[in-house]
């Protein structure tokens, strides 16, 4: 039990502000972003919204808590590919636009290379156009039976 709630969320803001996360706060509760994929899976998210934080993404992380994921915001739309120069452990890719899954790559491991040309680039070619990208903890999708096509819905503070 939480005695004293002002501390607590005192220290859940600081938290956050350390690890870049934002929260807002509603009728006096931490509220964290997080997206609703089709009814089948409820996330909280990081956010990447600047270049640096995209750019940065999920580098040198060795672990991700189960329900819990990064997404890009690319405002406006733009064609994407993602690699996995520097990132250490495995992942899920949702590629989303208008609130769709577009492309979904499933357990894309990491690049051991030090040199970022030689990391594959996903996916192949010119890249999808999206809105957001979602990176989730490899397994995640089909544990939860995501599939291209499912709708995504985000609660961004």
């Amino acid at each position: 039990m939480i005695k004293n709630p002002l501390k607590f969320s005192l220290l859940a803001l600081t938290i956050c502000s350390v690890m870049g996360l934002s929260v807002s706060f509603a009728n006096g509760k931490a509220k964290m972003p997080m997206v609703d994929i089709a009814g089948k899976a409820k996330v909280t998210l990081e956010v990447a919204d600047t270049e640096p934080k995209i750019t940065r993404g999920l580098m040198y992380r060795t672990s991700l808590a189960p329900d819990a994921g990064m997404v890009f915001l690319f405002r406006p739309n733009r064609e994407v590919n993602f690699w996995m120069y520097h990132t250490l452990i495995p992942l899920d890719m949702l590629f989303v636009k208008d609130g769709k899954i577009v492309k979904l790559i499933a357990d894309v491991q990491p690049c051991k290379s030090e040199n970022p040309q030689d990391c594959a680039t996903y996916p192949g070619g010119r890249g999808v156009a999206v809105s957001e990208v979602i990176e989730l903890a490899a397994g995640y999708a089909k544990q939860h039976g995501i599939k291209e096509g499912d709708a995504v819905t985000f609660n961004l503070p």
